[in-house]
């Protein structure tokens, strides 16, 4: 299971330390051997700004790898369905190069697929002409446990993208000029943060002699900017995605648990005295955002969100974007947690199939390779040395002070063509958390190079805080003779359990007269059976161990 704290850290620093004794995986024309002609088609999500055909990475790996890239590219509208028509019209690529968030191969995909032989498993060609890629999968047992099926295949490869502050999604942001002129201190528990939430609602801090406030807003997406989980992990862990906890190796639904329901009759007071906005529970981010960038006068007086620009403006001559700071997780009456999720989704984003030849594959997975190496990370994500990116100059700081700086992004200006000389996104295998921590970051974290400090700063009153243990949905898999039957248990368990907390919030339900008609309802969607899977699944995994 994940554990916190230090032995977290002294993950990074052991992965760090592998990573920076790995080579570069072949110099030029170490590749396909068959001369120029050498080739590979390729099957890739290619953004509007970008060009895979004429990039200038794409000409550097075809020189070092002496092949000959042939891309099939598709807009990230719809790419999922092009990836799944070519898949069942026969015509498909050696390789599949995707990116994770645009659309990517499920578990169950990647078990189909290489039952039926269209997929390559990857064990030995990583083993024989991958050392970099193996040297991370052997260093992080997370990644390893995503990516290897329960046969011990590993069909395709996510990328190891370690977005500290992806990793704590579910931040609560609080107005903390209107604290200042109500001579209130930031709240530390669930009773606190009602009694500012009131002054809030009640004093008039915007001074414009309306009660116009908002005391508390979210939205429906997923980016943290759902207000219960934040709340509700002051009574029992939320992790606002399965529901799921871990109890002495068993797991349990935590939305059953009297600890949910005393959450939900405290989410449902400050509902009932106007503290929250009834739009938290249907809005998208563009309607949140109009109120946290309300012109005539500010509204908002605290937000959940994984970063504040979901609500506000923060560019540095906004109005309020300075206004809006973290609070650490509220201590409840049973906890005080904060909502941990591993910040890369399981599945894979490189997958070979069967189209490739053995020479192919091999050039396939040493230019992967390469993409695991600090040079090669550098050099497809942020581009050309001097033009997209430089070296640390005198006197910068990494995003982590008390790590060495590595590299400086360099914007676009304004208005300026695209540089078209990296694979972006396409090309994000090993951002391990050591590496992101070493970007050079200005000091002032409401500048405009300052973003990324300012979201690492909000983060770290996050880390450590959720349970020791927490169930690792990330990190199983489920076998494929049950995986249709779970996928749709899990989609309406997770929807009822969600209408049910919105209904006893709102005032719809009754806690004190339908609870146990919810709990029922549970059983009803053959939850029993849903856990009797999820248990086999991590009892199964190395995680559990």
């Amino acid at each position: 299971m994940r554990k916190t704290g230090s032995f977290v850290l002294a993950c990074i620093l052991l992965l760090s330390v592998a990573l920076a004794g790995c080579s570069s995986s072949g110099e030029k024309g170490e590749g396909a051997s068959s001369g120029d002609n050498a080739s590979i088609n390729v099957f890739a999500h290619q953004s509007s700004d970008t060009n895979l055909q004429t990039n200038k990475f794409t000409k550097k790996m075809e020189e070092k790898f002496n092949i000959k890239i042939n891309w099939t590219t598709v807009p990230f509208d719809g790419a999922a369905e092009k990836r799944q028509i070519s898949l069942a019209s026969g015509d498909y690529p050696d390789l599949y190069l995707l990116i994770p968030w645009v659309d990517r191969f499920s578990q169950t995909d990647l078990l189909k697929f290489g039952q039926q032989g269209v997929i390559v498993p990857l064990n030995d060609l990583i083993d024989q002409y991958a050392p970099n890629i193996k040297k991370v999968l052997d260093s992080s047992e997370y990644y390893k446990a995503m990516n290897t099926a329960p046969d011990g295949n590993i069909y395709g490869l996510t990328g190891l993208n370690e977005c500290f502050h992806c990793s704590y999604p579910n931040k609560m942001w609080m107005n903390t000029k209107w604290l200042k002129q109500l001579g209130l201190s930031e709240p530390t528990t669930t009773e606190e943060f009602k009694e500012v939430l009131k002054a809030f609602k009640t004093k008039d801090p915007n001074g414009n002699g309306k009660a116009d406030e908002v005391p508390l807003s979210g939205s429906i997406e997923n980016f943290g900017v759902h207000i219960i989980p934040y709340l509700m992990n002051g009574f029992i862990y939320d992790d606002d995605r399965t529901y799921l906890i871990v109890k002495d190796g068993r797991v349990e639904t935590a939305a059953s648990k009297p600890e949910w329901k005393e959450g939900l009759a405290y989410i449902k007071s400050l509902y009932d005295e106007g503290l929250i906005d009834p739009g938290a529970f249907t809005q998208n981010v563009g309607a949140f955002k109009k109120i946290g960038d309300n012109a005539e006068a500010q509204l908002l007086g605290s937000g959940a969100a994984m970063h504040p620009s979901l609500f506000v403006n923060t560019a540095e001559d906004s109005p309020y974007g300075k206004d809006y700071n973290p609070i650490p997780p509220l201590k409840g009456p049973h906890a005080n947690y904060a909502t941990y999720n591993y910040p890369i989704d399981p599945g894979a984003s490189f997958v070979l199939t069967n189209k490739a030849s053995e020479e192919t594959q091999i050039t396939a997975i040493k230019m992967l390779d390469y993409l695991y190496t600090e040079e090669g990370a550098m050099n497809a994500y942020l581009g050309e040395e001097g033009t997209s990116w430089r070296k640390p100059q005198e006197g910068e700081v990494a995003l982590n002070e008390q790590v060495q700086p590595l590299y400086k992004a360099i914007p676009l200006p304004t208005g300026a063509e695209p540089r078209n000389d990296s694979w972006g996104a396409l090309s994000q295998y090993n951002h391990h958390r050591a590496y992101r921590d070493s970007e050079v970051q200005g000091k002032d974290i409401y500048a405009s190079d300052g973003g990324e400090r300012r979201l690492y700063e909000a983060t770290l009153l996050m880390e450590g805080k959720e349970p020791d243990k927490i169930f690792p949905h990330w990190a199983l898999w489920v076998d494929p003779a049950n995986a249709d039957e779970t996928s749709m248990m899990q989609t309406n368990l997770k929807d009822y359990i969600d209408q049910n907390a919105l209904q006893f919030i709102t005032g719809a339900k009754s806690l004190d007269k339908d609870w146990d008609e919810y709990v029922k309802g549970l059983e009803g969607l053959n939850i029993k059976r849903y856990l009797e899977i999820m248990q086999s699944s991590y009892d199964s995994s190395s995680i559990s161990k």
